[in-house]
């Protein structure tokens, strides 16, 4: 039987960079755990920001926070006022600790996989249809510049009596292919007829191996990304 493997995990080392940065010998328990509750709560505290992704570097005991939000207004607040109060709150989540928050805009949110996942399932708990759902989230991002996407909803769909799974796909995404940049998003939907679980895979381009920087994967303009390796790859074919 096939298993499915995660898209960031097998990419790791490659084109993909890892969300927590530190080692511990001793400690590594305690600050995995502590990484797990500063994330769980920034989700939570910063829902309505459209929180992306969130990564985590340690040295000593200095701690820096990289929020990538979709909207970053409603992460710093007026004069940074909303910031240092996450700042503040977080700084008890891990006592002794020296915290650095920097707040990074994800440009173009319907590119972004966990946004596309989060917002179907959001429309699926309002009652909206997961078939059209689905449907503007392929035209979106297929529009935007992607590659390809594929989405899977799963549960009982409709308030159906036995669950099932549903997809959608357009364009191509090499699952298989390392240099192939895949975003990934997983997301839960509450509904009264139980939980349905949604996937979203975002081909958005293939980056060459010598074109490689880690984690330019979560840093860089998609855009400006796409148009410069399509502009290499023009130049290489005329000559």
């Amino acid at each position: 039987m096939g298993q499915k493997v995660h898209p960031f995990g097998f990419r790791l080392g490659v084109i993909e960079k890892w969300s927590s940065t530190w080692y511990s010998e001793n400690q590594y328990p305690q600050l995995f755990h502590e990484d797990l509750k500063i994330r769980d709560y920034l989700k939570r505290r910063l829902f309505n920001a459209g929180i992306a992704r969130v990564d985590i570097e340690r040295a000593g005991n200095r701690v820096k926070i990289v929020i990538y939000a979709a909207r970053p207004g409603l992460v710093i607040g007026q004069r940074g006022t909303e910031l240092e109060k996450i700042k503040a709150e977080v700084e008890i989540l891990c006592p002794g600790k020296v915290i650095s928050l920097q707040v990074v805009e994800v440009r173009y949110a319907e590119l972004n996989a966990q946004l596309v996942a989060e917002n179907i399932a959001l429309q699926i708990e309002k009652r909206a249809s997961f078939r059209r759902a689905m449907k503007r989230a392929v035209e979106s991002a297929m529009r935007s510049g992607a590659k390809g996407i594929k989405i899977r909803v799963s549960g009982r769909l409709n308030g159906a009596e036995i669950a099932r799974a549903e997809y959608v796909h357009d364009g191509s995404v090499p699952l298989q292919t390392l240099r192939a940049w895949i975003d990934y998003g997983i997301a839960t939907s509450f509904t009264t007829y139980g939980t349905i679980g949604v996937k979203v895979w975002i081909y958005l381009c293939d980056i060459p191996p010598k074109e490689f920087t880690p984690g330019v994967a979560g840093v860089e303009d998609l855009r400006k990304i796409v148009r410069e390796i399509e502009k290499k790859e023009h130049t290489v074919t005329k000559k």
